[in-house]
């Protein structure tokens, strides 16, 4: 267990900023669409986006790789200075190195055992106005298609009485993701789509698992927008395209088959 700072705007900026000069000195270019989707930016001129009751949000991510928080965080920061709490795991928020950042950043630590007091605080967060940040397939999918979803988002954005901002992040999967570890080679000049789709409003009592389908898709939407743009032409079978497309990525059945087996062995995918 590592130490607990308490929540910390000024950590979160280091962070950001941090985050931010990396990208810059891989000369990566982040390219985003669907940003007039995103909350109008704080009228306090460049100060952090504070808790405004009312004004918070559930951000849906998308889950190739394990950058896509970070993609994601970039784009939510450069329109908004959002400061996003994301959904972390308790393996990972034990961590003695990134447990400081996990309780400096605000973030919501999830248990396994315990997945009604990480519901509880996400939730409060909310209702203060907070944006929280999941990644509802909970897990990497390998064969880079948006696979089922939890339906925390969904619950939590109508017990809220806010939004969903959905992001799907394409690309980043090619600089680090499950099975393919970091290449400097592969990363630099390496360019990463990001979409936010239209903002979707529930109202309490909403049949969730439809909802959460309908959330699928438009996470799915947003993919297949940034793959037909995308500034990089696949060879034939390249293993970041999804099988579909002509990729070498798992199929869906692949992939489904591939999941039950790490959950009956007890492997949990770290991303």
């Amino acid at each position: 267990m590592g130490w607990k700072p308490r929540q910390s705007d000024h950590m979160y900026r280091f962070v950001v900023y941090a985050g931010k000069t990396v990208f810059a000195a891989l000369r990566l270019p982040v390219v985003v669409s669907g940003a007039e989707n995103l909350p109008a930016p704080d009228p306090l001129n460049g100060r952090s986006r504070r808790a405004v009751p009312g004004r918070g949000a559930v951000v849906a991510i998308t889950h190739f790789g394990y950058l896509d928080f970070a993609f994601a965080e970039l784009v939510l920061w450069n329109h908004a200075r959002i400061q996003a709490r994301y959904l972390i795991s308790k393996r990972a928020a034990d961590h003695w190195f990134v447990s400081p950042f996990v309780f400096g950043l605000g973030h919501v630590v999830t248990d396994r055992k315990a997945g009604a007091a990480a519901y509880d605080d996400a939730l409060a967060k909310l209702r203060a106005g907070e944006y929280v940040a999941i990644l509802p397939e909970a897990g990497v999918s390998r064969s880079y298609t948006v696979r089922s979803l939890k339906t925390g988002p969904v619950r939590l954005a109508a017990e809220a009485g806010v939004p969903i901002i959905p992001i799907s992040v394409w690309g980043s999967h090619r600089l680090l993701t499950r099975g393919h570890g970091f290449s400097l080679k592969r990363a630099w000049r390496s360019p990463v789509r990001v979409h936010v789709g239209p903002a979707i409003h529930h109202e309490p009592g909403v049949d969730v698992a439809e909802e959460t389908e309908k959330l699928r898709q438009e996470l799915q939407d947003g993919i297949d927008a940034c793959i037909a743009d995308f500034p990089v032409t696949p060879e034939p079978g390249a293993w970041w395209m999804p099988a579909r497309l002509g990729g070498g990525a798992m199929t869906d059945a692949e992939r489904e088959a591939a999941d039950i087996a790490d959950k009956k062995a007890g492997r949990h995918d770290r991303g």
